[in-house]
C-alpha cells in the first residue's frame, strides 16, 4: 500500500490520531441528561465524533479539570469535578471512566456543593489572570484536602506563582 493509499479509507482521508502517549478524555452533551465538559486545559488533540460526543488529548505533564454532571428522572445522580495531570510513558497513574488511560489525579471532588467550590477556586485563579493549567500542582491537592474536610482553601497568589515558576527553573 502507497502512503496516499494507506491515509485513505473509502475515498476518504482517515483523521491524524492523536500523538503517543496522549491523555484521551470523552467527552458528551445530552442537554438535561449527562455533560461531560472541559474547564481548563490545552487540548493538543480533538476529534468531534458526532453532534454529542467528541474526544479531546492532552499531552504528558498537562493539567486538565475534566467535570461530569448527569441526572435522571427525579433530579441530579452526579455531580464530579476531577482535576489531573496527563502521565508520559512508564509513569504511575490512577484510572478514571471516560479518561484514558488515566491520570494523576490532583483534586476529586463530588457533590453540586463541593464542585461549585472547586469552580469557585478556578475563577479566582484566572481573575488573577493565570492561567490554572500553569499553576503548581500541589495548589490543587491542597484545595482537594481543604474541601474534602469542608474547610476553605488558602488563595493562590502571584507570589506563590512565582514561587512556583522559580522551583521550575531549579528543578524541571
Amino acid at each position: 500500500m502507497t502512503d496516499n493509499a494507506a491515509r485513505r479509507l473509502h475515498g476518504r482521508l482517515l483523521p491524524d490520531g492523536p500523538a503517543p502517549f496522549t491523555t484521551l478524555v470523552e467527552l458528551t452533551f445530552q442537554k438535561r441528561k449527562v455533560e461531560h465538559w472541559i474547564r481548563f486545559g490545552r487540548k493538543s488533540y480533538e476529534q468531534i465524533l458526532d453532534r454529542r460526543r467528541s474526544i479531546v488529548g492532552f499531552a504528558p505533564g498537562s493539567i486538565f479539570a475534566f467535570v461530569r454532571w448527569a441526572s435522571g428522572e427525579h433530579g441530579t445522580i452526579i455531580s464530579r469535578i476531577d482535576i489531573l495531570r496527563a502521565i508520559g510513558r512508564g509513569e504511575p497513574f490512577q484510572t478514571l471512566p471516560f479518561v484514558r488511560p488515566g491520570g494523576d489525579i490532583l483534586l476529586r471532588l463530588d457533590g453540586w456543593a463541593k464542585v461549585q467550590r472547586a469552580l469557585a477556586v478556578i475563577d479566582a485563579v484566572e481573575a488573577l489572570g493565570l492561567d490554572p493549567a500553569d499553576i503548581s500542582p500541589e495548589h490543587w491537592r491542597h484545595v482537594h484536602n481543604r474541601l474534602t474536610a469542608g474547610l476553605e482553601p488558602h488563595a493562590y497568589t502571584p507570589e506563590r506563582h512565582a514561587a512556583w515558576l522559580g522551583r521550575q527553573r531549579i528543578d524541571p
